[in-house]
């Protein structure tokens, strides 16, 4: 078994993303190549966004910190700490409203 603190994490990787010049940090928690199940914890300071990119599939947001906005085409959903959001199956692009850290759980098929 394996123990992760999100807390931790949440923390190393928003303090990376203020000091870098792209302004984001991620890291793959769980998952890789041998598993259909992949969680990776992404910081986004206030302002940054993930462009507009495909689904990965079945996939949630769980806000961490901070509060976010989820974009596809003419629908907007915004999330703050503690939300989780479906994400849909659809382009989107992500956007960080302030300072903010969310857990992408995805499926590999």
């Amino acid at each position: 078994m394996n123990k992760f603190s999100l807390t931790a994490l949440q923390r190393q990787h928003l303090q990376t993303a203020r000091t870098s010049s792209s302004g984001r940090s991620s890291q793959a928690v769980f998952g890789g190549h041998e598993h259909a199940l992949r969680q990776t914890v992404i910081a986004l300071v206030e302002g940054q966004s993930l462009a507009e990119h495909e689904s990965p599939g079945e996939a949630t947001l769980q806000v961490l910190e901070g509060r976010i906005r989820l974009d596809s085409g003419p629908e907007s959903w915004g999330g703050s700490t503690g939300d989780l959001l479906v994400i849909p199956n659809t382009t989107h692009s992500l956007a960080a409203i302030s300072d903010a850290v969310v857990l992408l759980t995805t499926v590999v098929r």
